[in-house]
């Protein structure tokens, strides 16, 4: 018989005890992550307020607000496509082309509903083509496509347009994307609505669970019977319709359709998501994301304004913000894989 080898008392559970700790540890650090975009922006709102006594006055919160709704609702598109681990870079190019297109129907018809229609349709319309191109072109990477796109819709835009800003829009849209209902902007009751209806899709809809599984794990998805295929081409087609309602807002609060609209609009709206707390590998996030990261760009612009910051310096400051938000996830993505291996280790 083998002798038995002698344990110390305690000593297993005081390494339960350990690995339960540094468990807990590694969840809470994952909640503070997660929290993190909502914190930093109330954090920044409350210096704000100390450094400008104009940053907390009804009428400049209204003005980031409505401001912010453009990026906030192309942003939540983008989000969309991002959960599926692509990426839309064709969305500011969309916009432009959406506005011109809405432009010149309101010259034709003079009709409101032609022109809202339009607007929401040439958006779809080239969403459409960069989810089917992708798909069923086999590409390697929506980049490809979506960055042809992008070109294709601004030199469209210009095209029709001969490169000038086209005046004139219906009152109906001048009066959501310019007007304001007690002092709110009324773009911000399309972002609240458009978002409403995101949120109710991601929670009670087959849709919304087949989005995060196409984004989480593509095989799985594909030997789950799930139509991949069918779930990414509507991601494009749900961006570019944000893109779409997008120039319904802009096109509303400038009183035209302009191709110089949505310049770098693809870059804002990708920081919004990875901003907010969303992740460049797919199926993880919720529509907040979008909305936090949109106002925490709006926010920092706004202030930046205020303090009279050089414009060249925005675009660095809202660059170093994208590259601590994003390794941000890196660091999220690590101790999420920390805490399988404890949770793993304290199952055996």
């Amino acid at each position: 018989m083998h002798a038995k080898t002698p344990t110390t008392p305690g000593t297993g559970k005081a390494a339960s005890q350990e690995r339960g700790a540094s468990s807990a540890v590694v969840r809470t650090s994952l909640r503070l992550l997660g929290a993190g975009p909502v914190v930093i922006l109330l954090a920044l709102i409350v210096l704000l307020s100390f450094l400008s006594p104009y940053f907390l006055t009804g009428r400049n919160l209204s003005n980031i607000l409505s401001q912010t709704a453009v990026i906030a609702l192309v942003a939540m598109g983008q989000h969309i496509v991002i959960l599926t681990r692509g990426i839309d870079l064709s969305v500011g190019s969309n916009l432009a082309l959406a506005s011109v297109v809405g432009a010149l129907v309101f010259k034709s018809t003079d009709s409101t509903f032609l022109v809202v229609v339009a607007m929401i349709a040439s958006g779809g319309l080239v969403g459409a083509i960069n989810g089917l191109v992708y798909v069923y072109g086999r590409l390697p990477h929506p980049f490809i496509i979506t960055l042809a796109t992008l070109s294709i819709a601004k030199g469209t835009a210009l095209e029709l347009s001969d490169g000038r800003a086209i005046q004139g829009m219906p009152d109906f849209v001048r009066a959501i994307g310019g007007g304001s209902i007690y002092g709110i902007p009324g773009s911000l009751f399309v972002v609240a609505g458009v978002a409403l209806l995101f949120a109710v899709m991601a929670k009670t809809m087959v849709w919304g669970r087949w989005i995060y599984a196409v984004g989480g794990k593509p095989e799985a998805a594909v030997q789950m019977g799930i139509p991949v295929k069918r779930v990414l081409i509507s991601a494009y087609v749900i961006s570019g319709l944000c893109a779409g309602l997008g120039a319904i807002l802009l096109a509303g609060r400038t009183d035209a359709g302009s191709p110089l609209f949505g310049n770098l609009l693809e870059l804002d709206t990708i920081a919004a998501v990875i901003i907010g707390g969303a992740s460049f590998l797919g199926g993880r996030g919720h529509i907040g994301h979008a909305l936090v990261g949109a106002i925490m760009i709006g926010v920092i612009r706004n202030a930046l304004n205020l303090l009279n910051v050089d414009i060249f310096f925005q675009l660095i400051v809202i660059g170093v913000v994208i590259v601590m938000a994003v390794e941000a996830d890196v660091l999220r993505n690590h101790l999420e894989g920390r805490m399988r291996v404890l949770q793993a280790a304290g199952q055996a």
